[in-house]
């Protein structure tokens, strides 16, 4: 077998990626070593800025999209009780919108025109710094694909990163000392727009899917475990993180899905590695607090998407060769900008009363000035690639 680019991991990054070059007749293949009804079974967050809703449209599948989605001129921030809106569309002239990371990965499936092959086993990465080919086996049958560039989207945990040598690539890590406990849940939202909440006993966050689903967080340590919280023991827990008012109105049911999920900061450079690329969560990870993970991703094979649009319609390689600087450029704002919202929001166990009280200030700074609320609406909704 021979392609152009062969796309490691059929997440929404690799989907995204070989949307784009089929509808520029870029011959490509995608190797995903999970089954499509496990992929689409992952529950992901869905807030997406809106560079990510413009490539949705550049890419067609946006019908739904534009349906479905729920769309957010601002976001609630609440601090001890104490509540203030950013109004994104007033402060700077932009919003987001509210449409789960599974649906997104739908609408790329059902329009996906290449040959995606799932449950590709013992997927390895060769030669990637001369003639670059990717073996796997399906079904107990080895394969071999020769190629001309290889792009890892196959997450955190995923095999291209992993076939950088270690001397070659540079990783930046902070593991925090807590994760969100999420629920998923068939009730109305709390509230139109989401609501991100500070209290003493930790950090919450009203969510959304749709108007008739609903996803809540509740700041839990690392040493928590699921099967430690009943459905009533959540929503007593998320009540007494919100202010009374929402507390009171909040619609509470049996949760559909119950997990946690670590918080971390990760990335990884360069992002290039001869003609490998790597991309979303295989090149770096953020909290989910400012909702940045998704969005990233596609602004990762947006860029590549385009360097390698270039490169086959204009024999050019500068985009190519500019992708790693270019997309670690915005993926550091990025991180500094998630791990500014978990500073402010969550509670830390070593940061004592003098912690707190930083964090009060910085809140009602937040709140009393509009400048810093323009500085939060710009990065919430997305910087300009």
């Amino acid at each position: 077998m021979r392609t152009k680019v062969v796309i490691v991991g059929a997440g929404p990054a690799g989907l995204m990626l070989g949307r784009l070059l089929d509808l520029a007749g870029i011959d490509n293949l995608i190797l995903e070593r999970k089954s499509a009804d496990y992929v689409l079974g992952r529950i992901r967050a869905g807030v997406l800025e809106q560079g990510a809703v413009d490539l949705m449209d550049r890419a067609q599948v946006s019908k739904r999209l534009h349906e479905e989605g729920l769309i957010h001129d601002g976001t609630v921030l609440s601090f001890d009780g104490d509540s203030h809106r950013i109004d994104f569309a007033q402060l700077v002239g932009r919003r987001v919108t509210v449409y789960g990371q599974t649906e997104v990965t739908r609408d790329l499936m059902d329009a996906r025109q290449g040959q995606t092959i799932y449950e590709a086993e013992d997927v390895q990465l060769h030669d990637f710094d001369g003639k670059p080919y990717v073996t796997w086996r399906k079904d107990g049958v080895s394969h071999r694909v020769d190629c001309d560039y290889i792009a890892g989207c196959d997450g955190y945990h995923g095999v291209s990163r992993a076939s950088v040598p270690q001397d070659a690539i540079k990783t930046f890590e902070r593991i925090y000392p807590f994760g969100w406990l999420g629920i998923l849940v068939d009730k109305p939202p709390v509230a139109h727009e989401l609501i991100y909440a500070h209290h003493e006993r930790g950090f919450a966050l009203c969510s959304q899917r749709s108007p008739t689903r609903s996803r809540y967080y509740v700041q839990v340590a690392n040493s928590e475990k699921v099967e430690d919280w009943s459905d009533d023991r959540f929503w007593d827990e998320l009540r007494r993180r919100l202010d009374p008012a929402t507390a009171e109105v909040l619609q509470t049911g049996e949760s559909l899905e119950k997990s946690i999920a670590p918080l971390r900061s990760f990335v990884a450079e360069p992002l290039r590695f001869g003609r490998l690329f790597l991309a979303g969560d295989a090149a770096h990870i953020v909290p989910p607090t400012g909702a940045k993970g998704l969005n990233l991703a596609m602004s990762d094979v947006a860029m590549l998407a385009d360097a390698l649009i270039e490169f086959y319609g204009e024999t050019s390689t500068a985009g190519l060769d500019f992708y790693s600087a270019k997309a670690l450029s915005r993926i550091w704002k990025a991180e500094r900008f998630s791990w500014w919202m978990t500073s402010l929001l969550h509670v830390f166990p070593d940061s004592g009363d003098f912690g707190r009280r930083i964090q009060r200030a910085e809140f009602d700074y937040l709140t009393g000035s509009v400048a810093a609320q323009q500085s939060l609406a710009e990065n919430y909704t997305g910087l300009p690639q």
